[in-house]
């Protein structure tokens, strides 16, 4: 789902397991969510501003345990039920970074992560990843920053300010549409963005687009829609009815930005 991918053919990569943090802090304009840009090298998303996250280590059989791991790597934000001095974690992370040091068995407490989606990269790009999404809250008295080296910026924005500078971020397909479902759940603040999630957690299905074949756009098509059952790659349909299946579902590529939109001729529910 990368915002620069052309047309391809279908592939056979096997999506490794991944894993991304949704960071989530009150700030003067309501709850806002924190998105790192990838380095314009990165061989997948490019420039475009993501949530922390990456792929499961070897070892790592949990993708708690990957969000945990990556967030600190990326940002910075440790997640421990123990208290560390700033200076601590910092050194943590520079050992982390540099050469895969883990900190102390019993640092990271996957406990504060809450369960929100689950997406799979279309069969027609060559990189594939099945990322699980995770809420947390920002810990008090620490300070997110970019690792420099994977993510060289950051911006904290409400959901609703994310949408509205999409192309600008350079936003991929899951961030669109993950900033699209907390819109009214970020109202009631974080509190209600937590209880929501249990809902999602309740029912689960991972969001695997398919493209679909057009001499004019790039469309890719989400597991509602009513063309999904037409377009290329691998597939896996929800249920009629199913509590994630609302809203726009399909994303049309076009002078850069990802576009978040209904089927023609579907009604918003």
């Amino acid at each position: 789902m990368d915002s620069t991918s052309e047309k391809s053919s279908v592939s056979s990569v096997v999506p490794k397991s991944a894993a991304s943090v949704v960071l989530l802090r009150e700030g003067s304009d309501g709850v806002e969510i924190y998105l790192l840009r990838r380095h314009r090298k990165a061989g997948f998303m490019a420039s475009s501003y993501v949530f922390p996250g990456g792929i499961c280590d070897e070892g790592e059989s949990d993708t708690r345990e990957t969000a945990v791991r990556e967030l600190f790597e990326e940002s910075g934000v440790l997640l421990s039920s123990q208290s560390f001095a700033p200076e601590q974690r910092q050194s943590m992370r520079d050992a982390l970074n540099a050469d895969g040091t883990m900190p102390p068995e019993g640092t990271f407490d996957v406990s504060g992560l809450h369960y929100f989606a689950h997406w799979i990269t279309p069969t027609v790009e060559k990189r594939r990843y099945s990322a699980e999404f995770y809420l947390a809250v920002m810990p008090e008295g620490q300070i997110a920053s970019p690792d420099n080296t994977e993510v060289v910026d950051e911006i904290w924005v409400t959901p609703a300010q994310a949408l509205a500078q999409a192309k600008e971020l350079r936003l991929p397909p899951p961030q669109v549409r993950t900033c699209l479902e907390l819109l009214e759940l970020a109202k009631g603040g974080i509190a209600a963005i937590l209880e929501g999630s249990q809902s999602r957690s309740d029912n689960r299905h991972a969001i695997l687009p398919r493209l679909l074949a057009s001499e004019k756009d790039v469309t890719l098509l989400l597991p509602w829609d009513v063309d999904y059952d037409r377009g290329q790659g691998e597939a896996l349909a929800m249920p009629s009815g199913h509590a994630l299946a609302w809203g726009p579902s399909r994303f049309v590529l076009s002078d850069g930005e990802w576009h978040h939109t209904l089927a023609p001729g579907a009604d918003e529910e």
